[in-house]
């Protein structure tokens, strides 16, 4: 059942919809994409399909790697096509290829059977980040489901690829407005969105409006905030260079700490597909956002 809500009367709009085919590297924007349990899908290419690892198969990230924000995937035909900063392009097959081997990877509490992208893909990542320790490529197989947690769901059940933990980020632009304001005001340079890399940002929102949104519609689709998104340093990753500067959560700590998540600085709503997968969005299309106090 839904919570009881409160209507708008103003219908806010998608001003962005993003993908990151490689987990933690560039991110992707598109006009229109399909909406999926597991994330948004466009171009033939899926939301975090693909991540790196260490030969362990513990997952890799900005957090430890800032060059990932320099590493850019897009689709190309019949090929995901990755380029670096210093690097010749890299070619990586769209079609599935049963015959691949198995790699068990570990991402935070689960492990997961994914499909190992071999030797000379290894080699590019490992080459593009620079480090001695080797990484490899894994793409998520078409055969495993990775369900979500559903402590924050309500009990209702949900899936995701490589994302951290959810299939969906929704922040609303107003939110990232009201940061910028306050960086402004502390003699600080302002931040360009990609830096919270979201799925879904959304025009026409109060500033953190996202939090109190019961769901998002459009249509047949219904998508649900579930969670506040507790924020790690990489939103002081210029993701155009790659190198960290001044982290934002300590401005962020005065005002978005968050008391259902033990005082985790938040900022935007994890969220599921709750009704409509299979639908269209499209940036530029109105969402009905209903409102639960």
């Amino acid at each position: 059942m839904r919570p009881e809500v409160e209507s708008r009367t103003a219908m806010p709009t998608l001003s962005q919809l993003l993908l990151y085919p490689i987990k933690s590297c560039a991110g992707m924007a598109v006009q229109d994409a399909t909406l999926l349990e597991s994330g948004l899908a466009a171009h033939g290419v899926h939301d975090r399909e693909w991540m790196l690892v260490t030969e362990s198969g513990q997952f890799l990230t900005q957090r430890e790697y800032p060059r990932m924000a320099l590493i850019r995937p897009r689709p190309d035909g019949g090929n995901l096509r990755v380029s670096g900063p210093t690097m010749g392009d890299l070619l990586l097959p769209l079609a599935w290829h049963e015959e691949a081997p198995t790699r068990h990877v570990q991402i935070w509490d689960d492990s997961v059977s994914a499909a190992d992208c071999g030797d000379v893909a290894a080699g590019w990542f490992t080459e593009a980040l620079d480090t001695r320790e080797r990484v490899r490529l894994v793409r998520f197989r078409h055969d495993v489901v990775r369900p979500t947690s559903v402590k924050w769901t309500g009990g209702m059940p949900s899936q995701t690829r490589f994302a951290d933990g959810y299939p969906l980020l929704l922040i609303g632009q107003s939110s990232l407005d009201d940061l910028n304001l306050r960086l402004r005001a502390a003699g600080r340079e302002t931040l360009a969105m990609d830096r919270f890399r979201p799925n879904l940002v959304v025009a026409g929102l109060e500033a953190f409006e996202e939090d109190y949104t019961a769901f998002l519609s459009t249509g047949a689709a219904e998508i649900r905030p579930v969670k506040p998104c507790a924020r790690c340093p990489i939103p002081a990753i210029d993701q155009a260079t790659g190198v960290p500067g001044p982290d934002p959560l300590d401005i962020l700590q005065t005002y978005r700490a968050n008391p259902r998540l033990d005082g985790a600085v938040c900022l935007g709503m994890n969220c599921i597909v709750s009704a409509g997968a299979g639908a269209r969005l499209r940036v530029g299309q109105e969402v009905a956002a209903e409102l639960a106090f």
